[in-house]
């Protein structure tokens, strides 16, 4: 696949970019030679490889999900919480409409 200048020129004017002459003219061949590169690509054969999402491998240091006992920075505090709110309503914080 190539561009012409007619083609950069509608994808400049699709992405609202403001593209002088000069600059038309200089971008159809870097362009051509990114989609010849991506082409290339195409034709590696990558048959038996697994897709990679990093160059090292990554591995997460996960915790175990456990609820804190501590009255202060644990759990279940939802009414210590809620006294301290201008309108509490049914266990939540009450909000005033805003459409009506």
């Amino acid at each position: 696949m190539s561009v012409d200048t007619a083609t950069v020129a509608k994808i400049a004017s699709l992405a609202r970019i403001k593209v002088t002459e000069a600059d038309l003219n200089a971008m159809v061949p870097e362009l051509n030679g990114i989609l010849a590169w991506v082409e290339q690509l195409g034709e590696v054969d990558v048959t038996g490889i697994e897709p990679m999402t990093a160059v090292i491998p990554n591995h997460q240091r996960l915790r175990d999900d456990v609820v804190n006992a501590d009255p202060l920075t644990g759990g279940d505090i939802r009414d210590a919480v809620l006294a301290n709110a201008p309108a509490p309503e049914h266990g939540f914080f009450g909000v005033p409409k805003v459409i009506e």
